[in-house]
């Protein structure tokens, strides 16, 4: 399969057609009749979903650098290059995203009737967006892809939405477009510092990584990027929009929120936060700060879900809690937490927007999502009951599915470094299975007495085609997740060196040291055109990975050890 994708150059344009291909499409979905949009809309997703599957083969799962580069000049005189690039951390996110996109268009075959053209011509854009903020290696470029994913999520949910859709819309706009403007404030101050450092202006990630701050400066840049993110994902208190926004949203349009806006901000932590400020990152008080708000997200919405009578909003607070043991990994600051932190983004991309599909299946058919207007339904609709069980023991991390993998090595990398917090982090599988378990009880297996549910329909073909890719996924990753963990190690470890190897420089004085930063991408360093520019032709870059030992982590590491 290598040898036929390096024969049509399948490195070269593949990511330019991730993000470009959505966009013809929008146009063409436009273009056709009202009542031809969705299979347009489908099948074109599809397609570009196939394409993304070359990734797996094409990328080189020994190396943490940047891959299938490439840059060309947007806005010369600011630096300003349309760079694109992957690496072990964005490459699961680009496919969760060409994967969700498909599942959550098809699955709004029978939601959606008014408007057809609009909604999937906006659909087919979020996913051209989101396939861009996993790709940029440019910030400025970036912050672009980061702005434009609000856009179509904000008419969806505007539109589309419930009876409080305006109310979401709005809230869900102004919680995240806010947050992002302090983002906007540290990447144009780290520009000005990198221009007055390298003489050329430049927002290239690989040069800004150069750049030297001091721990006071790290700090408050650390803060305007983390809030900005913390709202994305979002981090307990900043979570309120996300309820809203979840219940009001069509079901496509949570499956697609679920799925991989929400992890947005957690691959913000692990690509900007950690590698740009890491004297910041490493400080005790951060930490701390950081993994309370990860427990208390965990701990907090898990008591909230419990008690929700609407099924979709009790999935919705469920994705806060998962997102919880994500930052919790992220800052535990070790091989298995980011790991963990990593699965945990893929896992809760798939159970949870199945249970958001599954949820739209259910009101399809009764027009209502309260847990107690079911009861029993598992006994008229067995294969509904068993994806939905499936799914849910997923959600909740039983060992052998998806979402076990994920959770385990987050409170595996948390305990290595923070044991107390890791106790408490744990509590929240418990409380998992208190709020999870309940609802499948009274939804699928209470008694059938209510005529409604009597008259159910099972699972159609169309659906199970969703469903089973999917369930399949969450099977699979939690039998098998060594291919998985094995692309992604070299670029998780990669960034904790940077942060370990920074930490000294970092926190020793207030003065910014005169030797740039260790560079954990090295690989880009070559590709990015400023830094190119003051080289000469003979001049050698210097690629080494870092001599730091790891045998710590390799012996607390058992599932990926195998692959290493």
């Amino acid at each position: 399969m290598n040898a036929i994708l390096t024969a049509i150059g399948y490195q070269s344009w593949i990511l330019h057609a991730l993000i470009w291909l959505p966009v013809l499409g929008m146009g063409l979905v436009l273009w056709v009749e009202e009542e031809r949009a969705k299979t347009v809309a489908f099948w074109w997703s599809l397609g570009v979903f196939v394409l993304s599957l070359g990734l797996w083969w094409v990328f080189d799962p020994n190396s943490g650098a940047m891959q299938l580069q490439t840059s060309a000049p947007w806005i010369p005189a600011w630096g300003i290059n349309y760079s694109l690039g992957v690496d072990g951390i964005s490459l699961f996110m680009v496919l969760l995203t060409t994967f969700t996109s498909v599942a959550a268009i098809l699955g709004s075959f029978n939601y959606v009737k008014q408007r057809q053209r609009a909604f999937y011509a906006l659909m087919l854009m979020l996913e051209a967006a989101v396939v861009g903020v996993f790709c940029a290696t440019d910030l400025f470029l970036f912050y672009v892809f980061f702005e434009l994913s609000l856009v179509p999520m904000y008419f969806i949910v505007g539109i589309w939405g419930g009876e409080r859709r305006i109310y979401a819309a709005i809230k869900f706009f102004l919680f995240t477009a806010l947050g992002s403007l302090l983002m906007l404030v540290g990447i144009l101050y780290l520009f000005f510092k990198a221009k007055a450092l390298l003489g050329v202006p430049t927002f290239a990630y690989a040069d800004l990584l150069q750049v030297p701050l001091t721990l006071h400066e790290q700090i408050w840049l650390f803060s305007a990027f983390a809030l900005a993110f913390a709202v994305k994902v979002p981090i307990f208190p900043l979570h309120t929009w996300l309820p809203d926004a979840h219940v009001e949203a069509p079901t496509p349009g949570s499956v697609v929120l679920a799925a991989v806006l929400l992890k947005m901000g957690t691959y913000g932590f692990f690509r900007f936060v950690l590698p740009l400020f890491p004297g910041a990152a490493m400080q005790p008080t951060v930490v701390t700060v950081m993994l309370t708000l990860g427990i208390a997200g965990i701990i907090y919405t898990a008591w909230v879900a419990a008690v929700q009578p609407d099924a979709k909003k009790l999935v919705a607070y469920t994705s806060v809690a998962h997102m919880g043991f994500v930052v919790i990994g992220v800052f535990a600051l070790t091989v298995n937490g980011l790991q963990g932190g990593l699965m945990v983004m893929i896992s809760h991309g798939l159970s949870t927007g199945a249970l958001f599909l599954l949820l739209g299946m259910m009101y399809e058919r009764r027009h209502t999502r309260l847990i107690d207007a079911f009861g029993g339904i598992g006994r008229v609709t067995p294969w509904f009951a068993t994806a939905f069980v499936i799914t849910a023991l997923a959600s909740i991390g039983l060992p052998g599915t998806s979402g076990f993998v994920g959770e385990f090595l987050a409170l595996l990398g948390t305990f290595e470094t923070h044991k107390i917090m890791a106790g408490f982090a744990a509590t929240g599988v418990i409380f998992a299975a208190y709020y999870m378990l309940p609802m499948v009880q009274k939804v699928f297996y209470n008694p059938l007495d209510k005529p409604e549910s009597r008259a159910m329909k099972d699972l159609s073909h169309r659906e199970i085609a969703i469903l089973a890719p999917m369930v399949a996924l969450m099977i699979l990753i939690g039998w098998y997740p060594t291919p998985i963990l094995r692309r992604m190690e070299p670029s998780v470890r990669a960034v904790i060196e940077r942060v370990e190897s920074a930490t000294p420089a970092a926190t020793a004085t207030s003065e910014p040291s005169t030797a740039p930063a260790p560079n954990p991408t090295t690989d880009l360093a070559e590709a990015r055109e400023p830094s190119a520019a003051r080289r000469s032709p003979g001049e050698a870059v210097d690629a080494s990975p870092g001599t730091r030992d790891h045998g710590a982590h390799d012996a607390a590491h058992p599932m990926t050890r195998t692959t290493s």
